[in-house]
């Protein structure tokens, strides 16, 4: 099975950021430049980025479609999946008519069921729900009142024509601390294809995560500061 590595550029205000709890700190690597992360990630052999809008993720409106727009016209041969926040449509299309290939909806547009399903059935082709999981819960950074039973939760989206899941553990996001393989395994249990975030770190991180039932895998800090060789991860993501 082939499995799909994503390296993460997390951009805040059109530069390179790191995630924190309190919101996004500016990181220096690559000279802070995202485009300079995408070509370098692209040459070590990325064949799909995953580009975060930071501002939007912790509250603000769309504002680092530019950065988007950048990365496709630099590389137009890479697939660009973007996430951050986004909660319906309209943040969607920005990204999309931004050069974006997929789009993560964000696990705060949870608390609307509605609103969800009507986006699955619309663009179910271009879309990952994004499963943010806390204590075994699913929950949204800076949406406090959302707190749902995971397998409830993937058991109606499923039957709502989500095509994948973004699961990610938030207390291990930016962390490198490893994955949470036993959320992979219970996500999995839904029948759809999963992909994995939050704490992977090496490569023997990226072999758990694919023995535990995951499709793929979004690495952040560990390929951004070199802690991760991407270059020797990418090769064995193509590996049979």
């Amino acid at each position: 099975m082939v499995f799909t590595l994503l390296p993460a550029i997390d951009v805040s205000d059109g530069r390179l950021a790191l995630y924190t709890p309190d919101g996004p700190r500016p990181h220096d690597a690559f000279g802070g430049d995202p485009v300079a992360a995408a070509e370098a990630y692209v040459a070590a052999g990325a064949r799909w980025l995953h580009v975060v809008d930071m501002d939007l993720a912790f509250g603000q409106e769309p504002r680092n479609e530019g950065v988007v727009g950048a990365i496709r016209a630099a590389l137009p041969e890479v697939s660009l999946q973007v996430s951050g926040g986004i909660r319906h449509a309209a943040h969607a299309q920005v990204y999309l008519a931004a050069g974006a290939d997929r789009f993560v909806v964000a696990s705060a547009a949870l608390v609307d069921e509605r609103a969800v399903t009507d986006l699955l059935t619309r663009e179910a082709a271009r879309l990952v729900v994004g499963i943010e999981v806390g204590g075994g819960r699913v929950r949204a950074r800076g949406v406090p009142e959302l707190d749902l039973d995971l397998m409830t939760t993937l058991g109606w989206l499923t039957a709502a024509g989500a095509p994948a899941f973004l699961v990610t553990e938030i207390g291990r996001v930016a962390t490198m601390a490893g994955p949470d393989l036993a959320l992979i395994r219970r996500a999995r249990r839904a029948g759809r294809p999963v992909h994995a975030a939050g704490g992977i770190a090496t490569l023997e991180d990226l072999r758990a995560v694919r023995s535990a039932g995951a499709d793929g895998a979004v690495v952040g800090r560990a390929a951004l500061e070199g802690a991760m060789s991407l270059t020797d991860a990418l090769a064995w993501a193509r590996e049979p």
